[in-house]
């Protein structure tokens, strides 16, 4: 009998060791907080900043707006919301320690990464804890794998299959190229899934690829020079650079088009666009410059917040403003079918509540990213898979010179 409770006890404390270091969901660090606090990891600096700031001012910018809906308690739910977010500067090595400083922190929901190298990282973190996460930007196909995870953004299948749409539909007859990163998971991502849904009829593109850190395209340029319609699923920096070393040699009349990588490419220090002769355009689920509607109210109401030349606002900010919001609703929903949320919930029974009300058919968040009608905002529900549902525009950062 004694070796059997010895064994037992034995098992117990060995059990014990190991949730220790992998957490087990049974740690709530979030029991002293008095507010719901959401996590964010994406780079703040570096590269890829322009991202990672939009993101954060946004975000800031939709709780102060809930916060002040809430205020003194009298709010649906009763509850204050605050931000945490960590500079992960674009880099996935950077991921774990940034992961368990939100976690620690008292992180309860998350808006997950800001791109997709560090999101692969995170999403098995977040598992391991069942920390829901909705993120704004982080486009790869594999970021909402489990169950805890959606995404704001289009899945690069989504974008490179939403490309080829509305290439099939607009661009019969023309000549198409190709500039993409081979070795990169975002833009060979998007560029399979286009060159799967392209119709046969435009027969065969021009691919001009690269790989690493190259910064030099003459041969790149040489290759698409001739093509009416040049696809770029890659981030704004390799594109912005092939457009100005192809700037009199690709054709004037040629248009440039990409996917939510080129967003902020009129906003790069020492790259003007206004010297590239070519129109530039990319799909996107936001019009940065819109006029009118719901995204035009977004957008002065950040503009007004944050200097719009050293912080401009991109459609990684907007899709991160509704992020926040969806949450709240969610909640709101959660809350009116009886559940309970307190200040200091436990992640893992956030997580829950939240991945019922994002599973629901009837569960539809109304927001200014997605195609909006008037001053109505737009329509975006959420598959099981984690994939969002709405309608993508065609966005045109500068039009052909005349």
């Amino acid at each position: 009998m004694k070796k059997v409770l010895s064994l037992i006890l034995a098992v117990v404390l060995c059990f014990g060791i190991v949730c220790a270091f992998a957490s087990c969901g049974t740690t709530n660090y979030a029991e002293n907080n008095t507010k719901i606090k959401i996590g964010i990891s994406g780079p703040l600096t570096g590269g890829a900043a322009i991202y990672g700031i939009a993101v954060r001012n946004a975000a800031q910018l939709a709780v102060k707006e809930i916060n002040e809906i809430e205020k003194d308690g009298n709010g649906p739910l009763g509850l204050q919301f605050e931000i945490d977010m960590y500079d992960d500067k674009h880099d996935p090595t950077n991921v774990p320690t940034g992961y368990a400083n939100l976690f620690e922190g008292g992180m309860q929901v998350s808006l997950g990464t800001v791109t997709t190298k560090p999101g692969l990282e995170y999403k098995v973190l977040s598992k391991d804890d069942n920390v829901f996460f909705l993120t704004p930007s982080a486009t790869g196909d594999g970021i909402p794998e489990f169950s805890n995870g959606y995404q704001m953004c289009f899945a690069d299948s989504n974008q490179g299959g939403a490309s080829a749409d509305y290439f099939n539909a607009n661009y019969q007859g023309k000549k198409i190229g190709v500039f993409y990163k081979a070795d990169d998971e975002y833009s060979k991502g998007i560029f399979d899934q286009f060159k799967a849904k392209l119709n046969a009829s435009f027969g065969t593109i021009v691919e001009a690829p690269f790989t690493g850190d190259a910064t030099v395209f003459d041969s790149q340029v040489n290759l698409l020079k001739d093509c009416d319609v040049i696809f770029m699923p890659i981030y704004y920096t390799p594109a912005s650079q092939f457009m100005s070393q192809g700037a009199t040699t690709v054709k004037a009349n040629a248009i440039y088009y990409g996917c939510d990588g080129l967003d902020g490419i009129d906003s790069i220090e020492g790259f003007d666009i206004t010297t590239i002769p070519q129109e530039v355009s990319y799909l996107s689920h936001f019009n940065s410059n819109a006029t009118e509607g719901p995204a035009k109210v977004f957008i002065d109401k950040y503009n007004a917040a944050y200097d719009e030349v050293k912080e401009p606002l991109n459609q990684f900010g907007a899709a991160a403003y509704d992020c926040v919001w969806a949450i709240y609703e969610a909640m709101k929903v959660a809350k009116a079918n009886g559940k309970e949320i307190p200040a200091n919930i436990a992640p893992s029974a956030l997580c829950e509540i939240l991945t019922e009300v994002f599973n629901s058919e009837s569960f539809v968040f109304h927001g200014i990213t997605g195609k909006t009608e008037g001053d109505n905002k737009s329509d975006i529900s959420w598959e099981s898979t984690g994939y969002v549902n709405k309608e993508a525009i065609k966005y045109v950062v500068k039009e052909a010179n005349a």
